[in-house]
C-alpha cells in the first residue's frame, strides 16, 4: 500500500485510465488501465486484485450484512459487505479465476463522531464502523483472499484510489489513530 501523494499525470503512461468514482453500495470489476476511487468514512472499501491477469476491482460497502429480514427474491445488493463479497465472487467465476488467486486490501471503517472512549476493534464492537471492519476481515479470510494491506478504523475519513493495471492503492487519510499494516 501506498500512501499520499496520489500520483502525478505525468507518471502515466501515454493511455489515460478510466477514472470510475464509487459512490456507497456501489461496486467495480475489470481490467486495463482503470482507476477506481471512492470516499469513505464508517463505510469499508474492499479492493481485490489478480496478479497474474492484472484483473481487480473495488466495492464500497455501507453496512456489515442485511438481516434475516431481507427476503430470498431481492437482487443482490453492494451496500452490504456480503452481498458485496457475493457479487466480487460472481466476477471471479465469470473471469474464470478463484478467489484465493486474489489479493485483497481493506480500507475505511472510520468513525465520523468523536468519542469519549473510542470503541476498539477487536473488543466491544458496538458501533457500525467497527462492525463494517470485522465483517470485511472475516469475508477475506472466510473466501480465501489473501489480505495484502488495510488502514481502518481511526476517527475521520478516507480518499481510495485503486488502479486495476498495478494493483497500487493510495490513500488520504485525514485525522488519526487508524490500525494500518502492509503484507
Amino acid at each position: 500500500m501506498k500512501t499520499a501523494p496520489y500520483p502525478a499525470p505525468a507518471e502515466a503512461a501515454q493511455e489515460e485510465p478510466l477514472e470510475i468514482f464509487l459512490q456507497p453500495g456501489e461496486l467495480y470489476f475489470g481490467e486495463g488501465r482503470t482507476r477506481v476511487r471512492t470516499l469513505l468514512g464508517s463505510c469499508v472499501a474492499i479492493a481485490v486484485w489478480h496478479p497474474q491477469l492484472k484483473i481487480g476491482g473495488l466495492c464500497h460497502y455501507m453496512l456489515p450484512g442485511r438481516g434475516a429480514h431481507h427476503g430470498a427474491h431481492r437482487a443482490l445488493d453492494g451496500r452490504y459487505a456480503d452481498e458485496a463479497m457475493l457479487l466480487f465472487l460472481r466476477d471471479m467465476r465469470a473471469a474464470g479465476t478463484r478467489p484465493d488467486e486474489y489479493e485483497a486490501k481493506l480500507f475505511g471503517g472510520g468513525r465520523m463522531f468523536t468519542q469519549e472512549k473510542p470503541l476498539h476493534v477487536q473488543h466491544g464492537c458496538l458501533d457500525v464502523p467497527c462492525k463494517n471492519v470485522l465483517r470485511g476481515r472475516e469475508l477475506v479470510r472466510q473466501h480465501g483472499l489473501r489480505l495484502k494491506a488495510e488502514h481502518l478504523g481511526g476517527e475521520g475519513h478516507r480518499n481510495v484510489l485503486f488502479e486495476i493495471w498495478s494493483g497500487d492503492a493510495y490513500l488520504k487519510f485525514w485525522c488519526q489513530n487508524a490500525q494500518q499494516s502492509m503484507g
